[in-house]
């Protein structure tokens, strides 16, 4: 790779990197239709080569999140224990379907989501708090099915637990992305290793994003915080629809 492309990836991934700080999911959701939009990747490896982007902003932004608003070990253990072994397991999966197939999955599985939350935003909300709401064994559950759903799709799986978490367990905003980047720590590190052993992973690509990245996620979670709970909330679908659309008209 020349220099020039290597500096353009940088800034790119210093793009996604503020979004996946801003909404604590590593920026691999706007990321997948990006490579493939601007690179012609296939679904499989723009999934994987996100994924070289993904785990360290993870990392990194679970941190910020765990010093700017605690995070509860019991929680953050049950949740990336329980998405650790789903993860793998749909991973095992995704490396092997079409990747067509894949990628019109990828775009349903983005028009849920964004439906799921553009409901929310009309519905009565519940009062949140850093409290859950239901006995913290549940989680357990939440862990796998968003586990499952990373592995398959190279998310890692926060896209899922965040609303979950608000919306059914209570928790604030916050709470909720800083809980969804403990789950999606574990199962993002071996949803990439399994993509990387099946050659699904562009590795000279994605270590500059993931560079840049780096670079850039601190001032999405500083962002996220300083934001009003309702305007993080919209923002975050907006996000989601605008993943669908560029997807599907790839």
């Amino acid at each position: 790779m020349d220099p020039l492309s290597f500096a353009l990836n940088v800034v790119l991934g210093a793009a996604l990197g503020t979004l996946g700080g801003l909404f604590g999911i590593g920026g691999g959701l706007i990321a997948i239709p990006a490579l493939g939009l601007l690179f012609g990747l296939d679904q499989q490896l723009a999934q994987g080569t996100a994924l070289v982007m993904v785990v360290p902003n993870v990392l990194l932004a679970l941190w910020r999140y765990h010093q700017r608003n605690r995070i509860d070990h019991r929680h953050a253990l049950l949740l990336a224990t329980t998405s650790l072994g789903c993860a793998w397991l749909a991973s095992l999966f995704a490396v092997q379907v079409d990747a067509e197939r894949m990628r019109l999955a990828f775009v349903g599985f983005l028009l849920a989501l964004a439906a799921y939350n553009l409901a929310r935003m009309f519905m009565a909300a519940a009062r949140a708090s850093g409290e859950l709401r239901h006995p913290w064994p549940w989680l357990g559950v939440l862990g796998g099915v968003a586990g499952a759903a990373g592995g398959l799709f190279g998310v890692g799986g926060a896209v899922i637990a965040t609303p979950v978490l608000t919306s059914v367990f209570g928790t604030t905003q916050v709470v909720a992305q800083g809980l969804s980047l403990a789950l999606a720590a574990p199962s993002t590190a071996v949803t990439l290793a399994t993509y990387g052993l099946h050659q699904h992973v562009d590795w000279a690509m994605g270590l500059p994003l993931a560079i840049g990245g780096l670079l850039s996620i601190s001032w999405g979670v500083r962002l996220a915080h300083a934001l009003p709970e309702r305007v993080l909330r919209g923002l975050f679908c907006a996000f989601l629809l605008l993943c669908a659309v560029m997807l599907a008209f790839r």
